[in-house]
């Protein structure tokens, strides 16, 4: 079992109400071999809602306490969504025993390698979503949607 990004299975829980669907990644979901999860809604969040950053750091950062995951507003403080939605997304995995999973690439949650600044100006910085990197911490192997091809090459998919 897999664990992958929802909104790339087509469900509607990206911030603005939509979603990034991958044909190939609900092919796996159609197969059996992934379980959608929404480390956002998981954590308590509604669909739609405001776009959230990490602003001054990145998901390591977060988990550590240094720096927050906020709104255009500043007074947006969602962090602790975040975190929750990460671990909720970890018990998951643990329960269903899954070692692999395929996220949506640049988001504070699930982003791998390159997430969104933190100015809400469409710039990337380098570094892990909250929910990649609590998993990436607990031995979890993440994918982007970027990155299917190495995916299926080495998962023998």
């Amino acid at each position: 079992m897999i664990l992958v990004s929802g909104c790339l299975c087509g469900i509607n829980c990206k911030y603005d109400g939509n979603n990034n669907l991958n044909e190939k990644i609900l092919e796996l979901l159609r197969q059996g071999k992934a379980i959608p999860v929404c480390p956002e809604q998981l954590g308590g969040q509604a669909t739609p809602r405001e776009a959230h950053e990490i602003v001054n750091g990145d998901g390591a950062m977060v988990l550590d306490g240094k720096c927050r995951v906020l709104g255009r507003d500043v007074s947006d403080d969602v962090t602790g969504e975040f975190i929750k939605g990460a671990e909720e997304t970890l018990n998951i995995a643990r329960e269903l025993k899954i070692d692999t999973a395929i996220l949506k690439a640049r988001s504070p949650s699930c982003g791998r390698g390159i997430i969104y600044d933190g100015t809400f100006s469409g710039g990337k910085k380098t570094g892990n979503g909250v929910t990649a990197e609590l998993l990436i911490r607990n031995n979890i192997k993440i994918y982007t949607e970027d990155e299917l091809d190495k995916f299926f090459e080495e998962n023998n998919i």
